[in-house]
């Protein structure tokens, strides 16, 4: 599934200057969780995000695949603890 996930969003996301870093799924106190995770070689803001997801939820409801989750989860990739002070 997460290669199909990336090759879904490949395209769409390049025109936004971002990628497919990782895609997982995940279940606390009994809630699915579909995880993509973003990344791009510059800075990934909250209008970056959004815009992402505007794109990401469309698509993933076409092709199904977010039928069997109850969380779709789109969040940039973490740039390590000390990127703040940088």
């Amino acid at each position: 599934m997460k290669e199909k996930i990336e090759e879904l969003l490949q395209e769409p996301l390049k025109d936004l200057d971002m990628f497919v870093s990782d895609v997982y799924y995940s279940e606390e106190e009994g809630i699915k969780s579909l995880n993509i995770e973003l990344d791009s070689k510059d800075i990934i803001d909250v209008e970056r995000i959004t815009a992402a997801t505007k794109l990401i939820n469309p698509l993933m409801d076409e092709k199904g695949y977010a039928n069997d989750i109850d969380v779709l989860d789109i969040h940039s990739k973490e740039k390590g603890e000390n990127q703040s002070e940088q």
